[in-house]
């Protein structure tokens, strides 16, 4: 009997006591724990708890076929690759494949932008929700999730504060666990998550806690600086090593001696670098430009991208062996609309940040503001969570949300009475302004990236936010 034609499991409708199935444990004496599929209610409480229902992976066809993963936390990255949790040695099966993880809505899978693709029981999926029996197809393997019955549970930190940082939420205070866990070594940190979710804030922190503080903490921003000067930046040069190079210059990574080196948009960095950057991490030495010695450094590398480097790796814009010694120890940042429980703690030290007058503004601070903000979908995350703060102070009172985003997101009314050259003028206006603030937002301002994106010249893009008075 093929795999794909296999039972999926049992059934898991609720028992004569109203409990999801997969909670009852064997009665007391019994040989061992129901496996079935997780509801998301209870997946959300077992999360909330700190723990996490074990999972595991066994190879259902293809080569391998019977080997099995079983997990000790919440995520299980699948691939080709020897850095995966769970290693699959076919040519079908890309670098980093896909990545399964038990979040909030319960079991999901996520396609790494493998070249093949994951199909789950069937059906080809971008993010799928896994139950207790999936068969999941990557390429000629084909891969059977099934709930053990144990749990795990995840390490959490008993502070709700690292650095700047807020939260008490699980997924936060995972976070901060893993920082202190980071802060207490010399480890190599990579640090992912969307924009606005902060993490040039965490590498401060991280930075800030360890033994480096007193030492120098250098940012290099990779996707702001063009890539002929990135190398300079980063290495420095001696005085004649290319047109205008008048005096020797001190690279960040000799700069930042005794201390930490930030690479903020890892993701960006030119492939022409990226073996320049892996020496410093392998050897941690230097060569400037227009220097033929190396020299040794001493310092700490954070790096962060709000890209997944993995699906960078299977596309063959970054190297494997470079990611390798980056994500020594990966830590993603979540989204705001991950922990909404958090927002009473942001709201406060934000308000509190910007010198906000208790007197003058209870209305930010009532439960029925903080409710409405729980039903925004904040794509900037906390850097768009503080601007609408800093809007609503400017006002003394809180600003309606569904204004706000017609303020900023929705098109002008069409008045038919006036002429259609007027009317098209004002609407091609009002489109620049809107696409330009979220070019400038996804960029966080680096207008050399914005234009790249764009598919404009970086001189074009500078005069359209000067005729509509948008500074970067």
């Amino acid at each position: 009997m093929s795999a794909l034609d296999r039972p999926r499991g049992p059934s898991t409708s609720p028992d004569a006591k109203g409990e999801p199935p997969w909670t009852q444990e064997a009665e007391e004496g019994g040989d061992e724990a129901l496996h079935v599929t997780l509801p998301y209610e209870h997946a959300r409480r077992a999360y909330d708890a700190s723990t996490v229902r074990r999972f595991r992976l066994t190879v259902a066809e293809g080569p391998g076929a019977g080997t099995m993963w079983e997990s000790t936390a919440d995520t299980c990255s699948v691939g080709s690759h020897p850095l995966n949790d769970f290693t699959l040695d076919d040519p079908t099966v890309s670098r980093f494949h896909c990545e399964v993880r038990i979040g909030p809505r319960g079991p999901q899978v996520k396609d790494l932008d493998s070249l093949n693709g994951v199909i789950v029981d069937g059906v080809q999926v971008v993010e799928g929700v896994l139950r207790s029996g999936s068969l999941l197809r990557l390429g000629r393997v084909v891969l059977r999730f099934d709930f053990s019955a144990e749990s795990n549970r995840l390490p959490l930190s008993e502070n709700t504060r690292f650095g700047t940082l807020v939260g008490a939420s699980v997924a936060m205070r995972g976070c901060f666990a893993m920082m202190e866990r980071a802060a207490a070594r010399d480890v190599t940190v990579l640090l992912e998550g969307e924009t606005g979710t902060g993490k040039s804030q965490a590498a401060m922190a991280i930075h800030q806690a360890s033994r480096r503080r007193d030492a120098p903490f250098l940012v290099v921003d990779c996707g702001a600086i063009p890539a002929h000067l990135l190398e300079s930046e980063l290495f420095g040069h001696e005085k004649g090593a290319f047109t205008g190079a008048l005096h020797r210059r001190v690279g960040a990574f000799e700069e930042a001696v005794g201390g930490t080196v930030f690479l903020d948009e890892i993701g960006e960095l030119p492939a022409e670098l990226q073996p320049k950057l892996l020496r410093v991490l392998e050897n941690r030495e230097i060569r400037r430009v227009g220097s033929n010695t190396h020299q040794p450094v001493d310092v700490r590398l954070i790096a962060a991208t709000h890209r997944d480097v993995r699906a960078e790796v299977n596309a063959g814009r970054f190297r494997s062996d470079l990611f390798f010694r980056l994500a020594v120890l990966r830590i993603s940042l979540p989204p705001l609309r991950q922990r909404p429980e958090d927002l009473p703690m942001l709201v406060e030290g934000i308000l509190d940040l910007l010198g906000a007058d208790r007197e003058r503004t209870p209305a930010l601070r009532t439960p029925d503001f903080i409710a409405r903000l729980r039903h925004a979908a904040w794509p900037g995350n906390v850097r768009e969570l503080r601007n609408y703060l800093e809007r609503c102070l400017v006002f003394e009172e809180a600003v309606d949300l569904s204004e706000e985003e017609a303020l900023h997101g929705g098109p002008p009314e069409v008045d038919p009475s006036q002429p259609y050259a007027d009317q098209r003028r004002r609407m091609v206006d009002d489109f620049e302004r809107r696409y330009l603030r979220a070019l400038l937002e996804k960029h966080q301002g680096k207008v050399a990236q914005a234009a790249v994106t764009a598919g404009m010249d970086r001189v074009h893009l500078y005069r359209l936010l000067r005729r509509h008075g948008i500074k970067p």
